[in-house]
Formats: structure tokens, sequence, C-alpha cells
């Protein structure tokens, strides 16, 4: 799947035909070629693809929409579920060995001080006893042959874990690795237990593409059927230290103890390529933020009619700040905006709200609206002291100053700040 795909956009990728070392080389690529995808064609024998997702534009131009229109349909995907459809049998199911060593996989050291060689783009696939499947994606660093340490936050597969943990048992899942984008986004969404991302995946694809997501069931656990690889795997209830490791932020967070995961079978298409996903790269931009918009979005629209966008900024890593587009229709509204948009995502520190004659993707326009529609005697809301992103490192203990800008026209005075038109 993801060979076609690359082709769908070949005029874009930048194509690496030399050996390419995995330890902090495919990083300098990646790094030069911020915003293009690239291909190299021998990490240690493997292909590998990076930077895939690093763009808007891109993600649009495959499901075939706007970039405007990304948010509206996470948004219809994440409320309105579709079924997936249950298929016999997958490509990567003609390649079924348990003779490989996570040692010989093209796993990237990105950076010097990496606690090891991390898988970054793969995606988790676990089941609880009701058959609820849960899709997320999680780091996870290479200790041996066939173990790795997970990062687990406490959200539903970290509630599955524990409860088999508390128990002495182990959790069996499926880790997923080389996905459409509609199933890596569908991964990274934050909904209520219950609802499964499979679906939000399929809901995905079938309002996009035109067809639901095709599944198979690899021992008992559905996994989407474009993968490229699957692992069959198991975390059990013993922890070990996980990190250091580069985050969104683009910097270190800290060694923790996490769980071990044991890897026991793998399945893989006929030469599959093996996506790498880089700490702090657009990609990880574009795959951690585009699902926040949409929530941001439905919080302002609770408290103001009219929204017109949302943009988590890639200067603010795509999880810290943000600008929302709105219409007023009171006095007060774009302060209102301000104060929905930190509840619809708590980790957001800055936002900055303007009118819906203001493009919301460029980033001169937006100061522009700061510069010439913004006082911040009157305009500024600052709130001390809140609970926002344990990823920002200038936050102590996760507390923050959080900031808002109303960068939107007086009601009484719209016409002294009207822009010239031809």
């Amino acid at each position: 799947m993801l060979r076609e795909i690359i082709e769908k956009f070949e005029d874009e990728v930048v194509t690496i035909e030399k050996p390419i070392s995995k330890s902090l080389e495919i990083t300098k690529y990646l790094l030069k070629y911020k915003t293009k995808p690239v291909l190299f064609k021998d990490v240690d024998g493997w292909e590998v693809v990076g930077n895939l997702w690093s763009t808007r534009e891109r993600i649009a131009k495959y499901l075939g929409i706007k970039k405007e229109d990304i948010l509206h349909v996470m948004e219809c995907a994440m409320d309105n579920l579709h079924d997936y459809k249950l298929i016999e049998k997958a490509e990567f199911m003609e390649n079924i060995t348990k003779d490989f060593s996570l040692k010989e996989l093209p796993i990237p050291k990105y950076y010097p001080k990496d606690g090891g060689e991390y898988f970054t783009s793969a995606v988790v696939v676990a089941k609880d006893e009701n058959g609820f499947v849960n899709m997320s994606f999680h780091r996870m660093m290479v200790i041996d042959d066939k173990r790795t340490a997970i990062r687990i936050v406490p959200r539903h597969l970290y509630a599955m874990w524990k409860e088999k943990a508390e128990r002495g048992e182990e959790l069996d899942v499926r880790i997923i690795v080389g996905n459409p984008i509609y199933v890596l986004l569908a991964a990274a969404t934050s909904v209520e237990y219950g609802k499964s991302e499979l679906n939000i995946a399929s809901a995905i694809k079938e309002k996009t593409l035109g067809s639901p997501l095709e599944v198979v069931n690899v021992n008992g656990i559905e996994v989407p059927a474009e993968s490229e690889l699957v692992f069959e795997a198991k975390i059990l209830p013993e922890l070990t230290d996980e990190g250091p490791f580069v985050d969104i932020t683009g910097t270190y967070d800290h060694i923790r103890k996490q769980p071990v995961v044991v890897f026991e079978k793998m399945y893989h298409v006929d030469n599959p390529i093996f996506h790498v996903l880089l700490p702090g790269g657009y990609e990880h931009y574009m795959l951690m933020g585009l699902p926040k918009e949409p929530q941001i979005y439905k919080s302002v629209k609770r408290v103001v009619p009219k929204v017109h966008g949302v943009r988590l900024t890639e200067g603010g890593c795509m999880w810290l700040h943000a600008v929302v587009s709105i219409t007023k229709h009171h006095d007060g509204d774009g302060k209102n905006a301000i104060l929905a948009a930190f509840a619809g995502h708590p980790s957001l520190k800055h936002v900055v709200v303007v009118d819906e004659d203001v493009n919301i993707y460029d980033d001169r326009e937006v100061e522009w609206a700061i510069a010439t529609r913004f006082q911040a005697d009157r305009d500024l809301v600052v709130i001390p002291n809140a609970r926002g992103s344990s990823l920002d490192p200038s936050a102590d203990k996760s507390l923050t100053a959080k900031w808002g800008i109303d960068a939107t026209k007086p009601l009484d005075k719209k016409e002294e700040f009207e822009r010239a038109k031809l």
C-alpha cells in the first residue's frame, strides 16, 4: 500500500539510492527535506520512507479534499462511526515468520541522546474482553532481539494493560507499521472508551474515498488489511526503563519505568516499506495535531455560532499554539472563543482569535491582524497556573500560564479596520 501512495506523490519524493545507516543518518535527510517525502532504498537492506504525511496539502490531496476540510472530515468521522469490512486475507499474510530480530529491522536511532532504536510510527491494536478494539500510537524503544519498552500514557491501552497486569497477566496486542493516512489519523484521535478507532478510520475513508476500511482478523484481533508489517506481541506486567527520547517539541522526554513488550511473530507484504516518523518533525506535528483541531472547533462552536477554521500552528509544534477564525456577533465573542479553545485542547498554551477575513494558514496575515486589531491592555487574556502540557519544557510540573490574543475587529468600528481591496 505504501508503495502505491508514494507513487501518487512521485513528483515530490526525494529518493536516496545509496546505503544509509539507521543510526542518526536517516535523521539528517529527514531534517534536510522537512516537508518532502524521503524514500531510502537501502537501510540495512530495507526500503524506508519518512516525511510522507508532512504537509496538510499532501494529506488533503490523497484524500481528495481541500486542506481546510480535513478538520470537518475528522469531526464527522469522530461523531459518526462507520462499520469496517472484514475480509479473509491481506497481503501481509503472504510472509509470516517467528525467525526475526528487531535489531535487524530498519528501526532508527534518531538523535545521539536517544535511549536506543525506536519504533515511532507503530500503532498498537488491542481488544478488551467485551470485544472493543482500541488503536493508538505508542513509541517503543528496542531492548533486544524480541523486546521493547513501550510508552503508555494513562488512556485506553493503559487501562487494558493495567487490568491484566494487576492479575499478573499479559495483554495480547497487534502492532502495525506502514498504513494509509486515514488509519494514522484515526489512531491519533482521543475519543471516549468504547469508540473504536477502526470505525473512525473507516468513516474517514468512506467519506473521502468512498469505501470502508478493510480489516482482517489476526488470531483474534482485527487490524487494517493495508498494513505493511504486522507483529503479534504481548505487553507484560513488568516494567523497565524507557527513554530518554525526543518528543514533539524537539526536546527530550525523561526516563521513566514503562511496560515491556515481547514480539512473537512478524507478518509483512512482499518487499515492504518501513515507515519512520521523525520525532519533532512536521509529520509528527500533523499526526498529533490534526486530530485535536476538531476538538477545538467543537468547543469554540458551542460559544460562538460561526467558526470558520482552526489551525494548530507548525511554529507551536501543532500542539501548543493555535489560530481560530470566527465571525463575531457580540462584543466579547473573541474572549469566549479563547477560553473555549483552551477547554477544547487542554494542552494548548497560546491562541489567537481572528476575523473571517484573515487567512489562518498564513502566519503573516495572522501577525498583521495582531499588529492592526489588537491592544494588549484590552485584548489580552492571561490565565496563570493552569494545567497545560507535560511536553512543554517551560512548564512547571505541567502548570503553565496560558495566554490568548483577541485580534478581532470591534463591532462598533468594523469599517475602521477594513483592509483596502481592489
